[in-house]
């Protein structure tokens, strides 16, 4: 079974522990960055990078506070507002990410209604659903606008916001799926002197201690850098997580003559911590989340190592002013991932020859995978032409440009045993088996685009957003595409702009090289071009704003059809769609002190065009049809600087197997958190308390199924945590 099995664990097992590889030296920058700060000669009155204006607590990028974020690198045209813009945009910048505690992607799920959860088990790298089409970690984000793998587990105390693009992105990246483009920005200097200290603790007895400093260089600040490190010991709720991390990020920036401008940054991270076994089905039965302890984690045999994450990120950017009206940008990105992917792991029921579940009575077969050595090297260069013309009598503004890119999967050391019979109450103990290696190969991936986005103002109120990008993949086999995109905006009157839009995204897929299953194994399939159109209308005022957003997406399914009894000679083909189909809206209002801001989704996602007629009508898994997020604010009169939040989770109900003939209940979950700035001996301070989960909801999260098996997680327990922000 093993031999048959294992291929399809590659990318999907979480894991957990203590740590494999310390850095002492992420404790020692850390130690310097809180004595730089400390040591400050005069307290800074402005106020701390992580706070936000008091009127907004988790912060929209397509709903402003005081100034909108453009979001140009994800969106890919230039720096015009988005509500002004035929895109839709969820993100959170870095205060809020400290107002509601996130410490991941995943905190996305808690942000806007389009995204939902896709296997985020605690302990591994996140991933996300959006409209109902899970991102993929390889090809589906980007950093500064430039692509990276996500498969590791991305610290966020150096990034300044988080923006994800919903919908296909084929103008904007060359292969991704269709539901949408994740970019972390990242801190960079601003040409003043402020430091930051953050203390926080979060039950069970995990702690962080964090710095952010920021300096110029002589007077001016035509040289400045800026500094993040943090250190964190985890030790959650969750039972056998323990672990720790640590990051140090340093950015740069030079501004030189006639408006020149060079930047760089290079970020060093590490983390080592246990991940969550996800449970499963018992047997025909959906267990209730009732009977089951969101603490319990079935990862827990003697033998159980940790998932270690090591990261280090680069980038160097250089901006040329051509004249008045154009600018040359060229970029360079490095990205090393090294992991050691691990877990007891919990899978499937030998003594009822069912795999994509537990068994009936809680029993359950025990594996020791490990895969130790992973190592995946990105590395990223663009140059792009960028700059406003006037032709035909209309004004264009335009970009023309080049990205290559080069990605390393190297070969490294796996270990899938079967390990024995365990049980779902984590009580039984099974002896390690004797590791028996093997080889897993690597992978090289090469794709060059060149893309060219142009927005013509047909008039003062009207826009013609057009978007080409060509790709060339040479992945073993070579592949080229073409693909485009097109949107009409209109200014119906200051407040409201009204738009439609057309686009289209690709995927690249190879059957699985499996002889003894696949009769095409090896076989390149056709591109799998997704096909997305949009109609939206966003209106915004002074206190307030809404957007009301209409999808339509189609994407071409990929099947295993004509196999014979036991799962063997089959033939992997395209075969019929996934069609999504949805309304968003989002919006934000302010009445005195109150405040209020949220986001809903209708979703209705369904298989069309399959050979098998029993498959038309089904919906994907772990996919939710309807879903909201919603995030109240009052500024407490009685007490200036102390502001109350409450925030709001609902999600339907998903669907656990392919055939849907088991369901999960839906959920609401409930969150509380206060803020309160003061000023402390001239300095400014800002005390955080939450309580995510505040009335311990029992329910299961979400039902991913990955790889021929039904995972189920748990939401977490009730939580409570408390942190400490001082400017210095």
């Amino acid at each position: 079974m093993a031999l048959q099995t294992r291929s399809r664990f590659r990318s999907s097992l979480p894991v957990p522990g203590p740590s494999g590889r310390s850095r002492p030296w992420a404790i020692t920058a850390l130690a310097l960055a809180a004595a730089q700060a400390a040591l400050a000669a005069e307290p800074n009155t402005a106020e701390p990078d992580t706070a936000e204006p008091a009127a907004s607590a988790t912060e929209r990028i397509t709903v402003t506070g005081r100034a909108e974020p453009a979001a140009a690198g994800v969106t890919g045209f230039g720096d015009l507002p988005l509500s002004r813009s035929p895109f839709q945009v969820a993100g959170i910048g870095n205060g809020a990410i400290a107002d509601r505690g996130l410490t991941g992607l995943s905190g996305l799920t808690r942000v806007d209604a389009s995204v939902a959860d896709a296997y985020n088990a605690p302990g591994y790298w996140s991933n996300l659903t959006v409209r109902g089409f899970v991102l993929n970690s390889a090809y589906n984000y980007r950093r500064d606008g430039l692509p990276i793998s996500a498969q590791t587990v991305i610290a966020l105390e150096n990034k300044d916001r988080i923006e994800v693009l919903k919908g296909t992105s084929g103008a904007q990246a060359g292969t991704s799926a269709p539901g949408g483009l994740a970019n972390l920005v990242v801190k960079r200097p601003r040409g003043i002197d402020r430091s930051t200290v953050f203390l926080g603790w979060t039950e069970q007895a995990s702690w962080k201690i964090a710095a952010d400093v920021e300096r110029r260089v002589g007077d001016s600040d035509a040289l400045a850098w800026r500094l993040n490190a943090a250190y964190e010991s985890l030790d959650p709720l969750l039972e056998n997580a323990e672990g720790e991390r640590h990051l140090v990020a340093l950015a740069g920036q030079a501004r030189l003559a006639a408006g020149r401008l060079l930047e760089a940054e290079v970020e060093l991270s590490h983390q080592s911590q246990r991940s969550m076994a996800g449970f499963s089905l018992l047997g025909e039965r959906l267990p209730s989340a009732g009977s089951v302890s969101p603490r319990l984690n079935l990862n827990n045999q003697p033998w159980a190592q940790p998932v270690v994450n090591d990261g280090t990120t680069a980038s160097l950017r250089w901006t040329e002013p051509l004249d008045a009206d154009w600018q040359l940008v060229a970029q360079a990105l490095g990205q090393r991932l090294d992991m050691d992917d691990r877990m007891a792991f919990p899978y499937g029921c030998s003594a009822e020859e069912r795999w994509d579940r537990y068994c009936s009575d809680g029993t359950v077969d025990y594996y020791d995978y490990r895969s130790d050595g992973e190592r995946r090297d990105t590395l990223a260069g663009s140059v792009a032409l960028e700059g406003r013309m006037r032709w035909a009598g209309m004004t264009h503004t335009l970009s023309l440009g080049a990205l290559h890119s080069d990605f390393h999967q190297h070969d490294n050391t796996q270990i899938y045993q079967w390990a024995g019979v365990g049980t779902v109450d984590g009580r039984t103990v099974i002896e390690a088996p004797e590791p028996e290696p093997y080889l897993n190969a690597g992978r090289r991936e090469r794709s060059t685009e060149l893309h060219l986005r142009d927005h013509v103002a047909l008039s003062a109120d009207t826009g013609l957003w057009l978007g080409l990008r060509h790709t060339r993949l040479d992945r073993g086999y070579d592949q080229s595409f073409t693909t485009p995109f097109v949107a009409l905006s209109h200014q119906w009157h200051p407040a409201l702009m009204v738009y439609g839009s057309w686009g289209q995204g690709v995927e690249s897929e190879v059957v699985p090289d499996l002889a003894a299953k696949y009769t095409n194994h090896g076989e390149v399939l056709p591109a799998l071009r997704s096909r997305q159109a949009e109609l939206g209308l966003k209106w915004r005022e002074r206190d307030g704003a809404l957007g009301l957003t209409a999808f339509d997406i189609r994407r071409p399914a990929t099947e295993d059809v004509g196999c014979d009894a036991d799962g063997a000679n089959c033939t992997r083909r395209t075969d019929g769609d996934w069609r999504h189909r949805g309304v968003e809206a989002d919006g934000e209002w302010r009445l005195g002190a109150f405040g209020v801001q949220g986001s809903v989704m209708w979703l209705r996602a369904r298989r069309e065009g399959a050979s098998d007629g029993g498959a038309n009508g089904l919906q994907p898994t772990n996919v939710p049809s309807r879903s909201a997020r919603l995030l109240a604010t009052w500024q407490v009169a009685a007490l200036p600087g102390l502001q109350a939040q409450a925030g709001v989770s609902h999600e339907s109900e998903r669907e656990v197997l392919p055939d849907n003939s088991i369901t999960l209940p839906a959920w609401t979950r409930l969150d509380a958190s206060l803020r309160y700035t003061q000023r402390l001996g001239g300095r400014e301070a800002i005390w955080r308390a939450g309580v995510d989960n505040l009335t311990d909801r029992r329910a299961w999260r979400e039902s991913p199924y990955q790889f021929g098996h039904a995972y189920l997680y748990p939401l977490e327990p009730r939580t409570f945590r408390i942190s400490l922000q001082v400017g210095l």
